[in-house]
């Protein structure tokens, strides 16, 4: 990035604004402050050798669980539209991306990991390129905008063969999913041994991501059947070191509808407002993440111009040092006839005057010298760059950091809890 850098607020944010939440706004600001070309903190940073990432403007929800528990038919009833296809069969299932866009779209697996530029990996896993697929809807339901699902594989046990290691590839999703939502069906399935061996792996690392539900709640028989159905998951589940711990939640959760009434308690909102916690928290941990690396930056800049005054400054004193051994050993036509014969005459002649031992001594005294004199520093244009980087981060970001703070706590709290 060369020149002045440019005060710039995130390209078209007037014209798009218009039916864009607040937590949608900020989530995209954030990203348009690390991702410009010209002054985007990403740019800001390579250039004092920090490397950053850039936050993305939506949490990634996986959910995950046995074949016909559901997953795909809450994703339907979360953005309200028939996106995804109930009662697939298991042979063709595969993991299918599904966020909000412009238009209604249906995209292969090489576009989907064009969209997703951080799942791109995947591709690395044999076999799953063909398995991916991608649904972009215009929904505006609930949160969705600022959510994108990610409907894994139905699990099953026994001989099934899936054309990939759908273990690993969900393992590794969960390395990358804001939050996970197992699904467990009552009617017969919830104990998949693969659903409880994955859920136990996933618990070692993102214990805190993880949330059960006991889906098709509805289909579960009576109150009494429900609850012994729970007691069963809940058992297996414990049975499991990793998963034996206390206060295990497990809401029960259908899709409603209003032609088949049901006198089981429906909990589904539960996973709404789990969802919304969790955006609410990656806008915080964004907000968080944007003031930690404007210091990084700010600091890196710091340490650059300071290293270099102080490198100027040891110029300085190697050029007087350097100056004073030079009179102090040799006269000053003496010093004057070395450079001249080094720059003119062979070392032939010089070893004819000085013989071999003088002129190697003569040589490295005078590279040495000229070594201590040539440690490279900033030219003043470089100065002036840094300068305007720094005064940038701590003056336009922050401010504009500091201003997207107070619209996402505004949200919350009145402008006179905030001392506004």
């Amino acid at each position: 990035m060369s020149g002045k850098i440019k005060n710039r607020s995130a390209a078209n944010a007037d014209s798009i604004s218009g039916g864009v939440s607040c937590d949608e706004r900020i989530l995209r600001d954030c990203h348009q402050l690390y991702t410009d070309p010209d002054s985007g903190l990403i740019t800001v940073a390579e250039s004092v050798g920090v490397k950053l990432l850039p936050p993305r403007k939506k949490i990634t929800v996986m959910l995950m669980g046995n074949h016909s528990a559901g997953k795909s038919s809450f994703i339907n009833w979360y953005v309200e539209e028939h996106i995804q296809r109930t009662g697939v069969a298991i042979e063709t299932q595969g993991f299918s991306f599904v966020t909000s866009g412009r238009k209604r779209e249906s995209l292969t697996g090489n576009a989907t990991l064009h969209l997703y530029p951080h799942f791109k990996p995947l591709q690395e896993f044999k076999g799953v390129s063909e398995y991916l697929s991608t649904e972009i809807c215009t929904s505006r339901q609930k949160r969705f905008s600022l959510v994108t699902f990610v409907d894994s594989p139905g699990l099953v046990d026994g001989d099934m063969k899936y054309p990939f290691d759908v273990d690993e590839v969900v393992l590794w999703l969960g390395d990358l999913c804001d939050l996970i939502l197992v699904f467990f069906d009552p009617m017969g399935q919830a104990l998949c041994k693969r659903t409880l061996n994955i859920v136990e792996s996933l618990n070692e690392k993102h214990g805190d991501r993880l949330r059960f539900y006991l889906s098709k709640a509805d289909e579960a028989g009576g109150e009494s059947d429900r609850q012994r159905v729970m007691m069963q998951i809940v058992q297996e589940l414990c049975k499991r070191p990793g998963l034996n711990k206390c206060g295990f939640d497990m809401p029960t959760i259908y899709i409603p509808n209003p032609n088949k009434p049901s006198r089981c308690v429906n909990q589904i909102e539960e996973v709404c407002r789990t969802i919304e916690k969790t955006i609410n928290q990656t806008v915080q941990t964004t907000l968080n993440s944007l003031e930690k690396d404007c210091e990084l930056i700010s600091e890196a800049i710091t340490d650059t111009i300071n290293t270099d005054r102080q490198t100027t400054m040891e110029n300085r004193r190697a050029r007087c040092k350097s100056c004073f051994l030079t009179l102090l050993g040799f006269s000053i036509p003496m010093a004057l006839m070395a450079i001249l014969v080094l720059g003119a005459l062979s070392k032939e002649l010089l070893e004819m005057a000085l013989g071999p031992q003088g002129t190697e001594a003569l040589s490295l005294y005078l590279v040495n010298v000229s070594a201590s004199l040539t440690r490279p520093t900033l030219s003043g244009k470089q100065k002036r760059q840094l300068q305007e980087k720094l005064e940038y981060v701590q003056e336009v970001v922050k401010t504009k950091k500091k201003k997207l703070y107070e619209d996402y706590l505004r949200q919350s709290v009145s402008d006179h809890d905030m001392g506004l």
